[in-house]
């Protein structure tokens, strides 16, 4: 048993929850699988919002992942491609990833190779900004592409 005002030691049960009563406070196992199970005398609903209040803050300052998606055509022109990688940018300077897709329709099918030179010249303009996570895959009529923003310091 543990917890202010008690002597550290192993006791048995009555006499910990007795000791729990004369301080008004709670017995809590904190550790039930310690040989012996390690309990404390603390206030049980002061330790649920420490413990409520700890989660809270641990999940603000977890980071949550945004997920921009581009998409082109096997034949996008210059100008669309241009357009397009500028709004790229942005989204890689703003801190979100970055899903470049070539979607492929009907027959287009049979460019394959010029969809995958799309992407792969999107990740050859924008290695100073980002970095390839996975690299052109097709999957059904799509082929995809993920860039991750790289860390500043």
């Amino acid at each position: 048993m543990v917890g202010d005002n008690v002597e550290v030691g192993v006791y048995p049960l009555a006499k910990a929850l007795e000791q729990a009563d004369e301080l008004g406070l709670d017995l809590v196992e904190i550790s039930p699988k310690a040989d012996p199970p390690v309990c404390k005398i603390i206030d049980y609903k002061k330790f649920l919002y420490e413990q409520k209040k700890r989660e809270k803050a641990m999940k603000a300052k977890a980071t949550k992942v945004i997920v921009k998606e581009i998409r082109f055509g096997p034949n996008t022109d210059d100008h669309d491609y241009e357009f397009k990688k500028k709004h790229a940018e942005k989204f890689l300077r703003d801190g979100a990833k970055l899903k470049a897709y070539v979607f492929f329709k009907g027959r287009s099918i049979v460019y394959k190779d010029k969809g995958e030179i799309l992407l792969l010249r999107l990740a050859q303009e924008l290695e100073e900004l980002g970095k390839v996570e996975q690299l052109p895959k097709l999957e059904g009529k799509r082929m995809t592409m993920f860039i991750a923003p790289k860390t500043r310091k």
